[in-house]
């Protein structure tokens, strides 16, 4: 056997197939510039439009949660968990695109602390494989501290401000699933080589 080939049903072998999908993390990430590139075009008329993207965005992250649940050892209760959260949230959304504005802005201030706490929990998880894991954890309080703000501000307020956030936090989720696809592309390529990933 070829020394720069990984040994079938080792973690190089495994790290290797996921590495394989690198492209669909740039193809998530050009979706997610898409919903950003529309929630910024925000106006009242549109408010049931939005409801459905923000829904579509959350069940997307949902299932992009049990994605990685299913290719990580540690940690997979909590990327299950909130993969759940999101789909249901999302599911929500999307079944209730007219709910009153109220209501919109508060689940929408409930799941952006529940996406701050996702950020610091990977974060804290992946500190020793990623020198800049305290980005993470910084985004994370700062998406916490945002939604508390928010929660002061009346009602069009809120759903102004909360959709402004949603539209920047799927800009943010789009360039890192960039990110995310050139590191798989690079692991790919130091697994095929036979280096130290």
């Amino acid at each position: 056997m070829s020394a720069s080939a990984p040994v079938p049903g080792s973690a190089a072998e495994a790290a290797a197939g996921i590495a394989k999908l690198w492209w669909l993390f740039l193809i998530t990430g050009v979706a997610w510039l898409g919903v950003a590139f529309i929630l910024f075009q925000y106006d009242a008329a549109s408010l049931a439009t939005v409801g459905y993207l923000v829904g579509f965005m959350l069940v997307f992250t949902g299932i992009e949660q049990f994605m990685v649940a299913s290719a990580v050892e540690g940690w997979k209760w909590a990327w299950i968990l909130f993969g759940i959260l999101f789909v249901v949230g999302g599911m929500w959304v999307v079944f209730n695109p007219l709910a009153s504005a109220f209501a919109l802005a508060t689940s929408l201030g409930v799941l952006f602390v529940l996406i701050g706490l996702l950020w610091i929990i990977e974060a804290v998880a992946t500190r020793s494989a990623n020198p800049l894991w305290w980005l993470g954890l910084v985004s994370g309080l700062l998406m916490v501290g945002l939604a508390w703000w928010v929660s002061q501000q009346n009602t069009l307020e809120k759903i102004l401000t909360l959709l402004t956030f949603a539209a920047i936090w799927a800009l943010m989720h789009g360039i890192g699933d960039f990110i995310r696809a050139f590191q798989l592309r690079r692991l790919g390529k130091l697994v095929a080589q036979g280096a130290p990933a």
